[in-house]
């Protein structure tokens, strides 16, 4: 495995290992993972529920803090960042699609679009057309200014997708992004996210219990007990 210094690999995962305490008992949920994502390269993983697809996910995103590894994205180890820098990484580099959409039910769908641009300082100007261009891209043009209570399921996730893609990430993290969603439209969220991923050439990591979706991946894990193992 490279150096975690050389930003060869979009992510790289070094003997990560992450536990949490219960009833004075210490419960080791990852127990040694090692992979790296290259850039445009796509990657699932799947396992049973509990398996701690989704602590994964958030300990690669920055959002929970290992208890021991390392964790380096565009060649920059997670763990020596300050709260700022870590923050500012996960603008700039990051984009996130959860299961359930956390779209802020106040603002718009263009709003919710345009809100990561706004925080990384951009112009109000240049944030609402690049959010207007991704909601074009999903198929939203007719919906920009509903609120989230105002769209499907579909819709929402739709949304959620542009607002991940919209600060051109170099990497997607998505965490049972369709697991909420009837089997058709799951199936064209799918298509989509995948589409624009790969139009864009980023790199995308998908955590799902979804094997059809998993089959459309050229790289497949599984977690089982706490490490990443190919299927079969």
């Amino acid at each position: 495995m490279s150096d975690l210094s050389a930003p060869r690999w979009v992510l790289e995962c070094r003997d990560l290992k992450v536990q949490f305490t219960e009833a004075d008992s210490a419960v080791e949920v990852l127990k040694g993972i090692d992979f790296a994502i290259a850039p445009g390269e796509s990657v699932v993983v799947t396992g049973a529920s509990g398996s701690g697809k989704s602590t994964l996910l958030q300990t690669l995103g920055g959002l929970m803090t290992a208890s021991a590894g390392d964790i380096a994205l565009n060649g920059r180890v997670l763990k020596d960042l300050s709260v700022k820098q870590m923050g500012d990484l996960r603008n700039s580099s990051l984009g996130f699609v959860y299961q359930f959409h956390h779209l802020l039910p106040e603002f718009s769908a263009l709003e919710n679009v345009a809100m990561p641009l706004l925080i990384r300082g951009e112009t109000r100007s240049l944030a609402f057309e690049r959010a207007e261009d991704f909601l074009a891209r999903v198929g939203l043009t007719h919906r920009m200014s509903h609120k989230p209570g105002a769209l499907s399921g579909g819709e929402r996730q739709r949304a959620a997708v542009a607002r991940a893609l919209v600060t051109a990430p170099a990497l997607v993290l998505a965490d049972e992004p369709t697991g909420n969603l009837d089997t058709q439209t799951a199936r064209e969220v799918q298509d989509l996210m995948l589409s624009l991923v790969s139009s864009a050439g980023l790199a995308l990591f998908v955590a799902t219990h979804d094997l059809d979706f998993a089959a459309r991946f050229a790289t497949h894990f599984e977690l089982v007990d706490g490490r990443l193992r190919k299927p079969g």
